[in-house]
């Protein structure tokens, strides 16, 4: 091949690559939601639940295990708060891949202020500061 057509092949490779990359986070932010959603509907189930029984089945794995209930919601909720780091984590990756491919593309910057949303502890310090 001459040169031409060896750039040419480079920038394809690399946009696809890009691309590739954005594709597969995007679909792992669709399946950990999922996932959230799931545990979402189970904590939901376990704080409906008025069966006198202290103890609820949870599938891990391929089995089925009866624990307690708090035992049940104590994992659910451990796992629900490592689903939204791990979601928030692609998420703000998939902002930089996004750039990235764009700039490969030859298209301009994505324009905006990369805001993000305020956390709960400022959220709390705000209400606090109007309150008074």
């Amino acid at each position: 091949m001459d040169a031409t057509a060896e750039r040419v092949l480079e920038y394809l490779t690399g946009v696809e690559e890009a691309a590739e990359d954005v594709l597969s986070d995007k679909q792992q932010i669709v399946d950990l939601d999922r996932k959230r959603n799931a545990n979402r509907e189970a904590l939901n189930a376990l704080r409906n639940d008025l069966s006198g029984d202290g103890k609820a089945k949870v599938c891990l794995g391929n089995m089925f295990i009866k624990l307690p209930k708090d035992k049940t919601k104590q994992i659910l909720e451990k796992d629900q708060e490592q689903l939204d780091k791990e979601i928030s984590g692609l998420r703000d990756g998939l902002k930089v891949k996004v750039n990235r491919l764009n700039e490969l593309q030859g298209k301009p910057e994505l324009t905006g202020y990369n805001l993000c949303p305020l956390s709960n502890e400022e959220m709390k310090a705000i209400s606090s500061i109007l309150r008074t």
